[in-house]
Formats: C-alpha cells, sequence, structure tokens
C-alpha cells in the first residue's frame, strides 16, 4: 500500500512502529492501530489519495481514510485501522485575514492557539475555542462542532463556518456554502457526484421535514448525530450545517472559512456559592436575561481537589507570587471553616466595552439573585478572577496527577439537558454515580446551557471496569433522555456514543443518518464506525489496554 500511494503523493507517508503506536490513541479510551499514516502537502494530495482509496477499496474492504488534526478528540472520532491522515504538518496556513469583514480563510491544520494570535492582533478572535485551546487545531473544531466557555453567548463552531471546500467521496473537491433556491436546482440539475449529494439530500429533508424538525435536540448545543434541522431553512440551503460536526464521516475538509467577532474591552466575573441544588435552575434564568457572556460552573468535589493540592495550583508563580495568590484565597477557607464546601460555584462572567458596564452588570445579578440567600463575590481584578477560572480548568489535570492506578475514562463526558431542570437532574446523575465507589470523579461544565463534564478516573486492570463503563452509559443516557436532553453537546459521538444515537433520536431519524452517510459515502471510505455502524461491541473490542500510553483535555 504504501508503495502505491508514493507514486502520486507528495506529502510525507509514513507506517513505522513508533508514528502507528502514536497514532493508535486520541485523548479517548480507545487504542486502535492504523496501517499507515499520511501528512498531505496540500489539497492536491488529499484528492488524490481518497480517489484511490475509492478505486482500491473492492480489493481490500478494509481501506479508509481518518482525518485528523491535532488529535485532542475524546470519542475515539481520531484513529481508525488503516490510514490516517494528519494535516498538522503542512496544511497548517492562516490562507487570510481579513479585518474588515470579520473573516479569515484557514487550513484544517492550523493550531488554534496560532490562530487566534494572529486574529487578536487585529482585535478579533473566534469565540468558540475550547479550554483545550493551546493544543488543538481548527480542522478538528470543525469536525466536532466545538464550543466552550463563551458558547453561552456566541454558540458552536457551526456559527461561524460561513464557507468549506471539501473533498467528497469521489475524490473531488467543492465548494460547500449558502445556496438560494436558485443555486440549489442548478446543483440538483447536475450529473455528477455533488449533484447527486444535493439532489438526495434535498429530496430526504423535504420528505421527512416534520420528523426531522420534531427530533431537533431541545437543547443549546448539540454535536450528536448528523445536524439535518438546520440545513434548509426554505430559502437557504446550506450543507456546511452537515459537515460541521460529522467527524470527518461525509467529507474530508481542506479549507475553512469563518467569521469573527471584536475581543471585547473588559470582563469581570460574579461568583455565587451554592450550598445546595435546589434553586439552580431559578439562579440561572435570573442570571441569563442579564446576558452573561459564560455562566460556568463546578461542583464540591472539584473545589476540594483545588484546596487540597493548592501548591500545584501555584508552583509557578515564584514566592512572592505564591504570597499574594495564597492570600487571594482567604475568604474561601474561611468560608470553610464558617459554613463548609458549597455543593456548587457558579462563575458569571460579563463583558463589555469599559469596567464600569461590566462592574453594573455583576451588581445588577448579584441584587437579582440575593432573595436566594447564597453568598456571592465579585472580583476586583483579573488576577483574581483567572483563580477561580484555574479552578475550573486545571481540577481534572491535578486529579490525573495525583491518583495513581488510574486512567481517565471519557464516555458520560459531556452530557446536556434544559437548564431549567438541573435542580432534578443533578441529583440524580449523583445517584447513578455514587453507587460506584472504586470511580473518582468531579463534575464541572456550562452551567448556563446545562452542560456538564464529567470524566471518571478508572482503573483499567479492574475487570468490573469495562462493564461498569457500559453500564453507566446507559443509566446515564436514559436519564439524559428522559430530560430532554443530548448525549454530547461539543464533543461529539465517534466510537464511544455512536451505539447510543438510537436510544437518543429513535429508530426512524437514525435510519436518516445511515441514509445520509450512504449518500455522501457509499463505500464506506470515509472515517467508518463513527455517527453510524458502530456498536457496543466495538467499544469493548477497542478500549484502551492496561499501561497504554494516554492523554485527554478539558472543554
Amino acid at each position: 500500500m504504501k508503495d502505491q500511494i508514493k507514486k502520486f503523493f507528495k506529502g510525507d507517508i509514513d507506517d513505522s512502529i513508533e508514528t502507528l503506536k502514536t497514532y493508535s490513541h486520541d485523548a479517548s479510551l480507545f487504542e486502535i492501530m492504523p496501517k499507515l499514516v499520511v501528512y498531505p502537502k496540500n489539497a492536491e494530495d488529499v484528492k488524490e489519495l481518497v480517489r484511490w482509496v475509492k478505486e482500491n477499496k473492492k480489493n481490500d474492504s478494509t481501506l479508509s481514510i481518518t482525518a485528523r488534526s491535532a488529535g485532542t478528540d475524546m470519542s475515539g472520532g481520531a484513529i481508525n485501522d488503516s490510514i490516517i491522515m494528519d494535516f498538522t504538518r503542512y496544511m497548517n496556513a492562516l490562507v487570510s485575514l481579513s479585518p474588515e469583514k470579520k473573516e479569515a480563510i484557514v487550513q484544517p491544520g492550523m493550531f488554534y492557539r496560532d490562530f487566534e494570535t494572529e486574529t487578536v492582533k487585529h482585535g478579533l478572535i473566534l469565540p468558540c475555542y475550547t479550554a483545550s485551546k493551546s493544543i488543538n487545531a481548527l480542522g478538528g473544531m470543525v469536525g466536532n462542532n466545538s464550543s466552550g466557555e463563551k458558547s453561552l453567548k456566541y454558540g458552536s463552531t457551526r456559527n461561524f463556518v460561513k464557507e468549506l471546500k471539501v473533498v467528497f467521496a469521489d475524490g473531488f473537491e467543492n465548494v460547500i456554502r449558502p445556496l438560494t433556491k436558485k443555486e440549489l436546482y442548478a446543483k440538483v440539475a447536475q450529473t455528477d457526484f455533488e449533484g447527486s449529494v444535493y439532489r438526495e439530500m434535498l429530496e430526504m429533508i423535504n420528505k421527512n421535514q416534520d420528523s426531522i424538525q420534531k427530533a431537533r435536540p431541545k437543547v443549546s448545543k448539540n454535536s450528536a448525530g448528523y445536524d439535518l434541522w438546520d440545513i434548509y431553512d426554505g430559502e437557504l440551503f446550506d450543507l456546511s450545517k452537515l459537515i460541521v460536526g460529522s467527524q470527518g464521516t461525509l467529507g474530508v475538509v481542506t479549507e475553512i472559512k469563518l467569521s469573527l467577532v471584536p475581543v471585547d474591552r473588559a470582563t469581570k466575573l460574579m461568583v455565587v456559592f451554592m450550598n445546595d441544588l435546589t434553586h439552580l435552575g431559578s439562579v440561572v434564568d435570573e442570571i441569563l436575561p442579564l446576558k452573561p457572556e459564560s455562566l460556568e460552573s463546578y461542583d464540591d468535589k472539584t473545589f476540594k481537589l483545588a484546596m487540597k493540592f493548592f501548591k500545584d495550583l501555584v508552583k509557578a508563580k515564584g514566592v512572592w507570587g505564591l504570597f499574594k495568590y495564597a492570600l487571594s484565597f482567604m475568604p474561601e477557607f474561611t468560608m470553610i471553616l464558617t459554613g463548609g464546601v458549597p455543593k456548587l460555584i457558579l462563575l458569571a462572567e460579563f463583558s463589555g466595552e469599559s469596567e464600569q458596564e461590566v462592574a453594573l452588570a455583576c451588581d445588577e445579578a448579584r441584587k437579582k439573585i440575593a432573595h436566594f440567600g447564597f453568598r456571592t463575590h465579585i472580583t476586583k481584578n483579573d488576577r483574581e478572577a483567572n483563580k477561580y477560572w484555574q479552578m475550573r480548568r486545571d481540577s481534572f489535570a491535578l486529579l490525573r496527577k495525583h491518583v495513581e492506578g488510574r486512567r481517565t475514562a471519557p464516555f458520560i463526558d459531556d452530557i446536556i439537558v434544559p437548564p431549567n431542570v438541573l435542580p432534578e437532574f443533578l441529583p440524580q446523575l449523583n445517584a447513578i454515580l455514587d453507587p460506584y465507589k472504586n470511580i473518582i470523579y468531579t463534575i464541572a461544565g456550562h452551567a448556563g446551557n446545562g452542560n456538564f463534564h464529567i470524566i471518571p478516573l478508572m482503573d483499567f486492570n479492574d475487570p468490573r471496569t469495562v462493564p461498569q463503563i457500559l453500564e453507566i452509559s446507559e443509566k446515564v443516557y436514559n436519564l439524559v433522555v428522559k430530560y430532554d436532553g443530548s448525549i454530547t453537546a461539543e464533543h461529539n459521538d465517534g466510537i464511544i456514543r455512536t451505539p447510543y444515537l438510537p436510544l437518543m433520536y429513535g429508530e426512524h431519524i437514525y435510519s436518516l443518518f445511515e441514509d445520509v452517510k450512504r449518500t455522501f459515502d457509499p463505500q464506506t471510505i470515509l472515517n467508518p464506525k463513527k455517527k453510524v455502524g458502530d456498536t457496543i461491541k466495538d467499544i469493548e473490542k477497542y478500549i484502551i489496554k492496561p499501561d497504554a500510553p494516554h492523554t485527554t483535555h478539558n472543554s
């Protein structure tokens, strides 16, 4: 295979054991050894390789291509047993940046950190970044429909994608953007593969419009399944809504046009220390109309962890920095001594043009929720605010560092329910998890969206681990569905959640997902067993082996 591909492929090709082992992991709990890793130089390499796989699939049914950028995916979406195509080595450029239009064109392998460095020079930012923004890439954000702490105000990646260049399964590159009715019917009239895709998708949506709209998740963020409900509004037909979040199963993205927003000049944080969860939904409802940029949360386990391993949070600050940082935590230490550890810490961040504007917003928010009787604190400066964000962002890394013999197990890591049901939902969630005394976990997430991240640490040498993963998944996802939520808000399906999509959507909508896959990828050459075709047995088969290397990130 390698020798044949070398004849036309301009980029690098690697089948060394060391490389294959590296690419057998992403940030999920799975391990799959590929046969080959390729690094395309340009879109021509991508097109040629897709054509070669298409032509040779009949002789080798195992052939497929999985597009990969930084490999920070937590669902198993960036690993496969055939060809891995890594964009970060060569296809990592900022093609153009237009401050006037507030847009940029970028290749999928560009790391977000490098992208942001360039955009902020012009006072612009892509606000759907994740907490892993120092290590993730733009292609993965598009593949997963990623979002993070600013998603409450700005939404997910899908909201910022204006246009895509995508290599379809026939090996030809197409521009995917919103089409008027006239443009749509011109596409439908084409006799090539692209025309058949538009024709079949339009027919599917027109035929199943009612059931598709009824299946739309009743939450503000969702990356489960294929986004069929936003493709066609009767005026514009936009397949980019479908491609974003499809994890490379429908085409290989080679270029991304993104809209950007101005960087806010001032931010301020209001911290709410909640002694119980009874009024969580009401507190969130009171704050949301004031339009906070972020409304994040973490639980008492996370808070205790930060206090227990306090020295790790401040190790890089120096002696004087350590002293000042320690002093900043005196209110929290006093609070613990006088009233105990709060059940939940809520972080409401407001942004605006001036310090006065955000200070007034925080004061108004504090007044609105005063009748609940919870202690609140408005931070005085960025340094003080950062200590709370650091607890939110770094706590899981602390937990992982200080617990020996256990690995991260992201399998219920991204559930979302309507925020108003949180007071009922969270106690029931804890009731599911608490009986498993061999599992260590914390709960943190985006309270304003009702989106929580739970990534337990588990011992993969323990024979109970795999059965418990499957058992807990079914219990938690049934609870999520009961409350009209989604099994994944921003981390996507991959290997770990694809088998549960029929549970969330029902058999009819899942059958439409299968039709979508057949329409775009009739030979199943693009990242197979993600979104459709994956089973519980695949989860058991590919789950990480004891003592294998592993990485993770937070959202």
